[in-house]
C-alpha cells in the first residue's frame, strides 16, 4: 500500500501538534486516507485474469457452434490476444480456453456464468464484453442462430435487453428482421445485414428509440446510452476494450446528430 498520506500527515501532526500526540492523530488520519484510496484503486482494476479464461473458451464455443471453426473466426481470436496484450502466459491459457470451448460436448453456461460474475453489476464493462464476442458471432458475415443463441444467451446474463443487443448489432452494420425472428423463434435467429448507406447504421435503432420519439425521450436515450458507453467509466480495462467503448460512444454521438438534425432540434 502507498503510505503518501500517511507520512505526509505525521509530520504536519508533529509540527502542528507539537510532538508525538500530533504524530500519532495525523498518521491515523493519512492511514484511512491511504486506505481509502486503495480500496478505490481495487474497485476499479478488475482482475482481467478472471475475464480471459471465460471469455476465450466461449469465443471457441461461438466458432464451433455451427459445425465447424474457420479460419476466419481464429483470426479474430488470435486479434484479440494481440490488442489485449496478453503476456506469453495468458496468451496459452487463452488459447487452451478456446480449444476447450470448441469440443463438441463443451457446455457454455459455466463461461457465461463466469462472465457474468466478473462484470457483475458493472454494465459499463457488460457491452466491451459483448462486442469482443459479437466480432466472433459476426466473422463469416450473416451468422446462424446457433451463434447467435449463444450471444443472446450471454446478453440475457449480462442483463442487455435485446433491444440494446440490436443497437450494438447495428453499431457493426446488422439489423434485426422481425419477420425473420418471428419465423425462427427459439432459434436465435433474426439478424440479417442490412442495406448499409454511406451515412451508416440506422440512427434510430442505435439509440434503441422508434421513428415517432419525441424530443425528450431522444435526448433521455441519447444521455443514457453515451454514460453507459463512455471510455472514461471503464477504469483498468484492456485498451482493446476502450478503443470499442470510444467507437460505440462515436457512434452514438453520430446517431444523436443524425436525428436532431431530421427532427430540427
Amino acid at each position: 500500500m502507498n503510505l503518501s498520506s500517511t507520512l505526509v500527515l505525521a509530520f504536519v501532526g508533529l509540527i502542528l501538534g507539537h510532538g508525538l500526540p500530533g504524530a500519532i492523530v495525523g498518521a491515523v488520519i493519512g492511514f484511512v486516507i491511504d486506505s481509502l484510496r486503495q480500496s478505490q484503486r481495487y474497485r476499479a482494476a478488475p482482475q482481467m485474469d478472471g475475464l480471459y479464461g471465460p471469455l476465450f473458451a466461449l469465443l471457441g464455443a461461438v466458432a464451433k457452434s455451427d459445425g465447424r471453426v474457420s479460419e476466419a473466426e481464429i483470426a479474430v481470436a488470435e486479434r484479440m490476444m494481440t490488442r489485449m496484450g496478453l503476456t506469453g502466459e495468458q496468451r496459452r491459457q487463452a488459447i487452451a480456453s478456446f480449444n476447450q470451448g470448441k469440443q463438441p460436448e463443451f457446455d457454455v453456461t459455466p463461461a457465461i456464468d463466469g462472465l457474468r460474475r466478473w462484470v457483475g453489476m458493472r454494465r459499463d464493462h457488460a457491452f466491451p464484453v459483448l462486442d469482443v464476442v459479437i466480432e466472433t458471432v459476426l466473422a463469416e458475415g450473416n451468422p446462424p442462430p446457433e451463434k447467435m443463441g449463444i450471444l443472446r444467451q450471454l446478453a440475457f446474463a449480462l442483463r442487455i435487453s435485446d433491444m440494446e443487443l440490436m443497437a450494438l448489432m447495428a453499431m457493426k452494420g446488422y439489423a434485426w428482421n422481425a419477420a425473420a425472428g418471428d419465423r425462427r423463434r427459439g432459434s436465435g435467429g433474426g439478424y440479417v445485414p442490412p442495406h448499409r448507406n454511406t451515412h451508416g447504421p440506422d440512427p434510430y435503432t442505435v439509440l434503441g428509440i422508434t421513428r415517432n420519439a419525441d424530443e425528450r425521450a431522444i435526448k433521455r436515450a441519447y444521455r443514457k446510452l453515451i454514460s453507459e458507453h463512455h471510455p472514461d467509466r471503464l477504469g483498468d480495462l484492456p485498451e482493446d476494450m476502450r478503443k470499442r467503448a470510444e467507437a460505440r460512444a462515436s457512434e452514438i454521438n453520430a446517431a444523436y446528430e443524425r436525428i436532431k438534425a431530421e427532427k430540427g432540434f
